[in-house]
């Protein structure tokens, strides 16, 4: 088969985004969260883990711990019975309180608007600090999740499976302004849709700009 140029990979990206703005119009995260404190939480308490065991969790943790000064205060084994039902939930547990801890002693308890600095967060990672610079202070970023990833591969926009070079993958064909949009509808897509065994290619509505359709039925 030969090699996709690149001007053709961008026009069905612009054809995948269209057809994921008409399929997910409110794609949006599914974490419930009130601030950024409470999502760079959730996120980090998200990994290996579904949203829905994430949002049966945090309502009890963040109302006895609803700030990042009162998370540090706090021992990992006072917060590992709140998140238990979550996977790795002793280390995720340390995690979080090792994260609020340095809100306090390095951002005054604030959640950094910078990049860079949720990096250096314990247990943060760049789609733990995408999602958090994303959703918290509407700065345009991809998040890379399983999801996006497989979506990325299967849609021949990237062959890469490290997630940092899937990033800059899409962000080389995709608008700046619909970052944070499409790595939501990809979630969506590929929780609904696009499974990662059984991919339900004949409802998928991006069958017609997928090179992989053929292949995955």
């Amino acid at each position: 088969m030969p090699r996709e140029r690149l001007a053709d990979r961008r026009h069905r990206a612009e054809q995948v985004l269209a057809t994921l703005t008409q399929s997910y119009p409110n794609a949006a995260t599914e974490l419930a969260f009130g601030t950024p404190f409470e999502l760079l939480v959730a996120t980090i308490l998200s990994a290996q883990a579904t949203d829905v065991s994430v949002n049966a969790a945090t309502p009890a943790l963040f109302a006895t711990y609803p700030d990042a000064r009162a998370l540090a205060a706090a021992t990992p084994a006072k917060v590992e019975p709140f998140i238990k039902t979550i996977g790795l939930f002793r280390n995720k547990a340390k995690n979080i309180v090792a994260a609020a801890r340095q809100l306090v002693e390095q951002h005054d308890g604030e959640v950094p608007d910078d990049f860079d600095a949720l990096l250096a967060l314990p247990g943060v990672g760049r789609k733990t600090a995408n999602v958090v610079a994303s959703n918290a202070f509407g700065r345009p970023a991809i998040a890379v999740d399983t999801h996006v990833g497989r979506l990325a591969r299967r849609l021949k926009f990237s062959r890469h499976d490290d997630p940092n070079k899937v990033e800059k993958d899409l962000e080389a064909l995709f608008p700046e302004d619909h970052w944070t949009f499409l790595h939501h509808s990809l979630i969506l897509h590929g929780r609904r849709v696009c499974h990662a065994r059984t991919p339900a290619c004949s409802q998928c509505s991006l069958g017609a700009f997928c090179p992989s359709r053929e292949l995955d039925r």
